[in-house]
Order: structure tokens, then sequence, then C-alpha cells
């Protein structure tokens, strides 16, 4: 494989988006050519070639994937060597789907405001806290009755989600390891220490 030939993804270290795309692209040994991008200053060649100028940004060949869940079902689908995606059922896959879609509208919404409250200061940092601790109820139900969020092994659902409850972790990480949540803290410290996130999360040299 000639270094031409190897995809290049356009990423940043931080943002939960590119954090559960290089999780399923590392997982999936797929060489990739990484590029990371300062958000202040967005590398003219990415955004000519994805105008939402948001990480991450897959190009493979002419293919340009540039959702983070399109990313990973392009690394899954090559190699799962983890189980986290190929074998799910419909109604897992469903089920699956359904919590993404809540943790990257209204949790995310909910996220954003409370790590910046003070550019949001129409409601305290509490308000809204309590306000994305709606989907944190909704994730301990689950963790309290099983060990990941769709089935007892780790799949898809809990490696695009956890990026973004890590976030929120750390706007008070006292009150979130003392919140009411115990289940949620166990799932998300058995994430954070996978070899495989710390792998991830290595700041890049450049190529």
């Amino acid at each position: 494989m000639t270094r031409d030939s190897i995809p290049l993804l356009y990423s940043f270290r931080r943002c939960p988006y590119a954090i559960r795309a290089r999780m399923a692209v590392w997982s999936a040994g797929i060489p990739v050519q990484l590029e990371e991008v300062a958000l202040k200053d967005k590398p003219q060649a990415m955004l000519e070639l994805s105008s939402k100028g948001t990480v991450p940004v897959l190009v493979d060949g002419d293919a340009v994937i540039d959702e983070s869940l399109d990313v990973m079902r392009w690394a899954l689908k090559q190699n799962d060597p983890d189980n986290w995606y190929a074998d799910l059922t419909e109604a897992e896959l469903s089920k699956s789907l359904a919590l993404i879609a809540e943790n990257d509208s209204d949790f995310k919404h909910w996220l954003d405001r409370y790590k910046y409250a003070d550019r949001h200061p129409e409601h305290s940092e509490e308000y809204y806290r309590s306000q994305g601790e709606v989907f944190l109820e909704k994730l301990e139900a689950i963790l309290q009755q099983r060990s990941y969020l769709i089935r007892d092994e780790m799949t898809f659902a809990d490696i695009a989600i956890f990026p973004f409850i890590r976030q929120f972790s750390m706007v008070d990480k006292e009150w979130f390891e003392q919140s009411s949540y115990p289940a949620v803290n166990a799932w998300l410290a058995s994430l954070l220490d996978l070899p495989l996130f710390g792998r991830v999360m290595q700041k890049h040299r450049g190529h």
C-alpha cells in the first residue's frame, strides 16, 4: 500500500465525534494518515472536501466520509475484531441508533451549554447540568441491568456515546464522581481504562 493510497483522516484529539471515529478505525487496524486539525485554522483542503468544516473527515480514494458514525461503520465493516457492530441484531442496531441519536441531539445540546455556561447566561450551570442528567438517568437505568448499553459486551453504542459522557464528567469531576449515577461512573471508567482509548488519545506529532 503506497502512502497516497492510505486513507487520510482529519481529526481533533479532544473532539468526541473524532474520538469515536478513531476508536473504530484503530480497533479495525486500518492504517490512516492522521491530520490533526487546529479548529481555529482549519486546512483549506479539508474545507474543500467537506463544507461542514467539522471533524472527522475521512478521505478514501474518491470517497469523502464526514459523519463520525459513517466513519465508524466504514472501519468496522472492514474489520470488527471485537464484534462491536457486525453481529448486532436488527433490534440491537435499532436500539443503538436511537440511543446515539438522543446523545447527539438533546444531550449534546445541554452538554455544550453546561461546559460553557458563561456563554449562555440565560440559565445557570446547574440548570444545564440538570437537563443533561435526563440522559444520564436513562443510561443509569440501562447500566443497572447490564454491563454495557446494548448487551453485556461492549458494542458500537458504547464507543459512540462514552466520549460525550467523558466531557460531561470533566466539567465538575467531583460532582460527577459523587453523583447518583454509580453504574454510569463504573461504565465510563471501564471505557477510559481501555488500552485502545489510551492509544487514540496520544498526541499526534505529524506524519
